[in-house]
C-alpha cells in the first residue's frame, strides 16, 4: 500500500543517486511529462521504455510519473479537458447526457472532446515537466550540499 512514508523513502533514494543532479532531474521531469500525457494505460510502459532507451534512472522516472495516481486522476483529466477547451476557444461548459452514455454511444457522445483533451493533456505535460525540472534539480543540489556540509 502506498503511504506518505514510502513516497518519502523513494524520494530520499532518488536524492542519493550517484548521477548528476541534471540527469536525475531530467528523468524526474520526463516522468512528470508521462504523468500528464494522454496515453493512459501506457504510462508504466512509457517509463520503462524511456529508462531503457535514454538510459535514465528508472526510479526518478517512476516517481515523476506517479504524480498521476488514483487520487489525482480525476483532477488531471478535468484539467486536461478544461485546458484544451480554453486553448481551443471553445465553450467551457460541457453537456454530456450521462443517462444516454452506453458502450454503443460512448464514442459519439465523447468524441467532440477528444481533440481538446489531447491538446490540454499535452500542454499540461509540457508545462508540468518544465516546472518539475528546475525544482527537482534545485532540491537535489541543495540536499546533496547539505549532506556534505
Amino acid at each position: 500500500m502506498l503511504t506518505l512514508e514510502s513516497v518519502r523513502q523513494q524520494l530520499a533514494h532518488v536524492l542519493h543517486l550517484k548521477e548528476t543532479p541534471h540527469r536525475t532531474a531530467l528523468a524526474f521531469a520526463i516522468g512528470v511529462f508521462i504523468a500528464f500525457a494522454p496515453h493512459y494505460l501506457f504510462h508504466t510502459a512509457s517509463v520503462v521504455f524511456c529508462a531503457w532507451a535514454f538510459r535514465l534512472n528508472y526510479l526518478a522516472l517512476f516517481v515523476g510519473s506517479f504524480i498521476n495516481n488514483p487520487w489525482t486522476l480525476a483532477p488531471i483529466l478535468a484539467a486536461s479537458l478544461y485546458t484544451g477547451l480554453l486553448l481551443g476557444g471553445e465553450s467551457l461548459s460541457i453537456e454530456i447526457e450521462w443517462d444516454h452514455l452506453t458502450m454503443d454511444t460512448m464514442f459519439d457522445i465523447l468524441s467532440p472532446y477528444l481533440i481538446p483533451f489531447v491538446v490540454g493533456a499535452c500542454t499540461l505535460a509540457i508545462i508540468g515537466s518544465l516546472i518539475a525540472y528546475p525544482i527537482m534539480r534545485w532540491a537535489i543540489t541543495r540536499y546533496r550540499g547539505l549532506k556534505h556540509s
